[in-house]
């Protein structure tokens, strides 16, 4: 038995040596890859795809009258999504067209009274230079006894009579010409104003149309059809899955060595670990991210205790890589940064962003641009204006 229990208790303690040369292998292992290589990188799993929710809203009230395009489809860049009912948006701007037309012709009519006006000042002159005359020619008669005192009192009163005649139209006259002084009849104040509300009912009629304002995917369509909208009703949402970026909240311990253009390789846990994404850092957060939570943190009252808080930190993407494997915004991904090159800037120096412009469709103004110069033409305001000028 004693040789027994010694060779158990010799196995024992080669099973032990074994096991701690293994476990002192596996350390320095360990430490030797930390050291070389892990410590260059940080990593989280608090990070999810974000992108731009575009919301596609109503710009008029109206009744929905055909839908185009429903969740999950996939839309181009001014496709037409919903029709809203234009028959109201029709009558408002059939009104708008009558009273350009009115405002017209009122002007028209402004211009042809000032043209009277400035005959019968002509002749109320010319009626002043005939009583004057006569009165001066008088005036001599009378020296030599030909004319009584009676007639020449006349003739003096028929000039002051004249006179005010011919104040009467000069002063009716400058009246006329205050309403069209400086202007024709297509840049008339009154027919600008006619013109701006026909601008407004055109542009009204063009947004019973609402087209896709980028490329992307229908999501959250929450509208019907017959539904009454208001203006800037939510309707739906178009989301850019060619235009996404991961937000990675790393703690803020991690963030020493972290800087703009960093490598980082991201999977996707809707791909798992087949496929993996490459990226670089685009941008750290201005904040934490309780600093900018509905409530935030009032540390300054009450018990302390010290939390470690994360900031976002912004992830490009490759987007050949994204359009190979699409993410949707809000998947979790995990993302590792390879901080080993600390030569890049703490803060980004890029100004301003991307091209971001939505397409809104057509802003009507090219079609009432057409039906003003149509009215103008049909009421004769080219006619004027040329008159107006050459005069």
């Amino acid at each position: 038995m004693s040789d027994a229990n010694t060779s158990n208790n010799s196995r024992r303690r080669v099973g032990f040596v074994i096991l701690g040369a293994v476990v002192l292998l596996a350390a320095l292992a360990y430490g030797a890859y930390w050291f070389l290589d892990a410590r260059f990188y940080e990593t989280t799993d608090d990070a999810y795809v974000s992108g731009n929710i575009v919301a596609v809203t109503s710009r008029e009230n109206g009744t929905v009258m055909a839908l185009h395009a429903d969740n999950t489809q996939t839309v181009k860049r001014g496709q037409l999504l919903m029709e809203l009912d234009p028959t109201v948006a029709n009558v408002n701007l059939s009104a708008a067209e009558a009273n350009l037309a009115r405002a017209v012709r009122t002007v028209n009519g402004e211009f042809s009274h000032a043209q009277g006006s400035n005959a019968q000042l002509a002749q109320a002159e010319v009626a002043l230079s005939l009583a004057r005359t006569d009165y001066q020619r008088r005036q001599s008669a009378a020296a030599d006894g030909a004319v009584s005192g009676e007639e020449l009192a006349h003739a003096r009163d028929n000039v002051q009579a004249a006179q005010a005649a011919a104040a009467a139209a000069k002063s009716g006259h400058d009246q006329t010409l205050s309403q069209i002084a400086g202007t024709d009849v297509a840049n008339n104040p009154d027919v600008l104003s006619a013109e701006a509300a026909l601008r407004s009912a055109a542009i009204a009629q063009v947004h019973m149309r609402i087209v896709a304002p980028v490329d992307g995917v229908i999501a959250q369509r929450t509208v019907q059809l017959g539904q009454q909208v208001a203006a800037g009703t939510p309707l739906l949402a178009v989301v850019s899955l060619s235009d996404v970026w991961v937000d990675a909240n790393f703690k803020e311990v991690q963030l020493q060595d972290m800087r703009i253009g960093q490598p980082v390789t991201i999977t996707a846990d809707i791909y798992g670990g087949k496929v993996t994404y490459h990226g670089h850092v685009e941008g750290l957060g201005a904040g934490s991210g309780s600093a900018f939570a509905l409530l935030p943190p009032q540390n300054a009252s009450g018990n302390w205790i010290k939390i470690v808080q994360r900031v976002p930190v912004r992830i490009a993407l490759d987007p050949q890589e994204l359009a190979q494997h699409p993410l949707r915004v809000g998947l979790s991904v995990s993302t590792s940064v390879s901080v080993a090159d600390t030569s890049g800037s703490l803060v980004t120096s890029r100004v301003g962003l991307a091209e971001t412009r939505a397409d809104l469709g057509d802003d009507g103004n090219a079609h009432a641009d057409v039906i003003i110069a149509r009215i103008l033409a049909q009421n004769g305001a080219a006619q004027t204006s040329q008159a107006a000028r050459s005069k």
